[in-house]
């Protein structure tokens, strides 16, 4: 075998290896992807008609209060210097701000209250009920 016939095995041979990393590739992003799963209702809460499964029976203030406050209100009212001087993060402070109206007023966009959260978008009705029936059922920490 000559030079350029080994050349030639050479380039073949880095070819398919270059071909073998791009399928590679390409298969393992099919298959990340196909494992991603989501619930629509726990992403975007329920659809119009439908109902909010998350206000069935008592609302949990650690289970689903807790979470719906931390990644729409915590950001910016909790800390040394919380926004607009209001504090949350604590059960006690949570259930001061759900005491006076505030929590509801501002989380539901009612008039004479400053809509939150503050730039951003409305938190959806399935996420407000869950809130409001944890008020209603007196703000238990639970």
């Amino acid at each position: 075998m000559g030079c350029c016939g080994f050349i030639k095995q050479l380039i073949e041979i880095l070819s398919m290896k270059i071909q073998l990393r791009y399928l590679l590739i390409i298969t393992s992003l099919f298959t990340l992807s196909a494992c991603y799963y989501d619930h629509e209702e726990v992403l975007y809460g329920a659809g119009a008609g439908q109902p909010c499964t998350d206000t069935v029976g008592t609302v949990s203030y650690a289970q689903k209060v807790v979470p719906l406050l931390q990644a729409n209100c915590y950001g910016c009212h909790s800390g040394s210097f919380p926004s607009g001087n209001q504090l949350m993060g604590t059960y006690a402070a949570d259930k001061a701000m759900a005491q006076s109206g505030k929590l509801y007023g501002t989380i539901n966009h009612a008039a004479g209250y400053s809509p939150m959260p503050k730039g951003g978008a409305k938190m959806g009705a399935c996420q407000i009920a869950v809130i409001k029936k944890w008020i209603d059922s007196g703000m238990l920490n639970n």
